[in-house]
């Protein structure tokens, strides 16, 4: 069931948002700058933070009593031009599940709401860019950050485009 996140479901986006960050992202080990990263900004207070933000809408897959996965949506952020949409924040999915169509399904709960113009950025290294062209994302740009010493390259991802 797909439905829209509460105070309940906080410290378990958390928990699921460790996991699948250092799943995806630390795949040469643990570091300090990663466990700074995921501890100082996965956490309970962040997520209820979220949830009181008015441009910021985020939806959760659970199933039964789990949490399988979970979109956050920014409706005001931008890449280049309000042409490309709104942005996709973050698309997790708890690793075991992956590939059982969460990610499709929460992806179709957004473009319910909100509508099909919508982008996200990746790590070039990410498999989960495989998912995102299969499902009809085109590639639109770059974008490139600083994690501690390194210069983190990001493919651009935009769907609903022509």
């Amino acid at each position: 069931m797909i439905r829209e996140a509460n105070d309940g479901d906080c410290i378990n986006l958390a928990a699921l948002s460790m996991d699948v960050w250092l799943q995806t992202y630390a795949i040469e080990g643990i570091r300090t700058e990663s466990s700074t990263y995921v501890l100082s900004t996965f956490t309970e207070k962040y997520f209820k933070g979220v949830l009181r933000e008015p441009n910021y809408r985020l939806f959760v897959y659970i199933d039964g009593v789990y949490l399988r996965g979970y979109t956050l949506v920014n409706l005001e952020s931008q890449f280049e031009s309000a042409e490309n949409g709104f942005e996709i924040a973050k698309l997790y999915v708890h690793g075991p599940f992956q590939g059982n169509g969460i990610g499709r399904k929460l992806l179709s709960e957004v473009r319910a709401r909100y509508g099909d113009r919508f982008w996200l950025y990746t790590w070039v290294r990410n498999k989960s860019i495989g998912f995102y062209k299969k499902n009809g994302f085109k590639e639109i740009g770059q974008y490139t950050f600083e994690f501690g010493s390194e210069m983190i390259e990001n493919c651009v991802l935009g769907f609903g485009r022509t």
